[in-house]
């Protein structure tokens, strides 16, 4: 069970080793050793749900491991773009910096990115690459506009004696990072499990559309940002990740579809319309898009 076909072009579907071996189109859709690459971060061989995983809907989770299903290969150039970073990274650590370890305890495992003195000496930071689009950064970090009165009214039209307002932006707005949070943290914990001290935890985001005006629009003036991470509670974190890992297991034992993923972890339906590999398995993602297909 899993990823077991690729999504050409054409919207045709072919087994991924078939697509290796031989294409079925006039020429690739790209260079042979990057699907080979695509192919070999589909092939997971860990059984246990990790903690990426159990951020994610119990139904796609649950669908994934237990259903065939096929993928666009174009889709998942991001994920393999991070894991390039990841393997970049690895080859300038030193003796102070313990990179791709993967830790498990009794509820998931997890591997994390970098821990030691990543940022200054002695520093014990627990850091974590993300490469990310400006939408999802500008929220990461709090940006947000409003409206600031200039001073001057309307003299003509509708909005006559009305005044004038400009755009501004503000960066003390709510950051949405509660997933990043969650995951690092479950990380701090495992480490501080084993006797590692975690004194600080940071997010390095890349920004993959930085050179877009539209990153510009969203205030992103930088490709690279340095996201802090708050410590969570390790009672709330261990409940709500020990929860969502018997609810996965309760699944797989009896065979039974989980629920509907929610509002969050569906991204508003945008995750079901766009980006969830599962869909076209789950019931709710197939009514979703034929909806949409239809009110197009």
């Amino acid at each position: 069970m899993g990823a077991t076909e690729f999504i050409c072009p054409s919207g045709n579907k072919i087994p991924i080793g078939l697509c290796l071996e031989n294409c079925i189109g006039s020429e690739r859709c790209m260079f042979l050793p990057t699907l080979r690459a695509v192919a070999k971060s589909l092939d997971r061989k860990i059984k246990e749900p990790t903690v990426t995983e159990l951020l994610c809907g119990t139904r796609e989770t649950y669908l994934k491991k237990t259903t065939d299903y096929a993928v666009n290969p174009v889709q998942q150039l991001y994920a393999l773009h991070g894991s390039a970073v990841h393997t970049i990274n690895e080859g300038f650590t030193d003796g102070n910096i313990l990179s791709e370890e993967r830790l498990a305890d009794d509820i998931t495992s997890g591997k994390f990115d970098l821990y030691g003195q990543i940022i200054s000496y002695g520093d014990n930071t627990l850091g974590d690459y993300k490469i990310t689009s400006s939408y999802k950064l500008m929220r990461a970090l709090g940006y947000y506009k409003v409206d600031v009165p200039t001073g001057e009214v309307y003299k003509t039209g509708l909005k006559k004696g009305q005044p004038k307002t400009k755009k501004e932006w503000r960066t003390d707005g709510v950051r949405h990072i509660l997933d990043w949070a969650i995951q690092l943290n479950y990380y701090r914990i495992l480490l501080e499990q084993r006797g590692f001290e975690v004194k600080d935890m940071k997010i390095q985001a890349f920004c993959r559309d930085f050179s877009l005006r539209i990153a510009a629009e969203r205030n992103i003036t930088s490709p690279l940002y340095i996201i802090n991470i708050n410590k969570i509670s390790d009672y709330w974190i261990k409940l709500y990740m020990e929860t969502k890992a018997k609810r996965l297991k309760r699944a797989l034992e009896t065979k039974e579809l989980p629920p509907v993923c929610t509002v969050k972890e569906r991204w508003k339906n945008r995750k079901c319309l766009d980006y969830c590999a599962v869909a076209d398995n789950c019931e709710y993602g197939k009514k979703l898009k034929e909806i949409t297909l239809n009110a197009a």
